[in-house]
């Protein structure tokens, strides 16, 4: 059997290749909005935890730097007059 010759093997061929494109066109229908709603929602949460971050970091600086304040103060204290 040469699939030259043979056009039942061109039929049976041609056959399973539709096939395969109509199981792959039946698995991804739908698929589209799908991902890009979850891509979208990733988005969105990566940006509100980028905002939160943000804030908080404001908050350690404020922290840090109050904390750094107290330090010198106290080291003014302790030192003899």
């Amino acid at each position: 059997m040469n699939i030259t010759s043979d056009p039942n093997l061109w039929a049976i061929c041609i056959l399973v290749f539709i096939l395969g494109l109509l199981i792959g066109v039946f698995l991804t229908a739908g698929g589209r909005r799908k991902w890009k709603t979850r891509y979208k929602s990733e988005v969105d949460r990566r940006e509100a935890l980028e905002r939160e971050h943000a804030d908080r970091e404001k908050e350690w600086r404020e922290r840090d730097s109050l904390r750094g304040a107290a330090a010198r103060d106290r080291d003014r204290d302790d030192r003899p007059l």
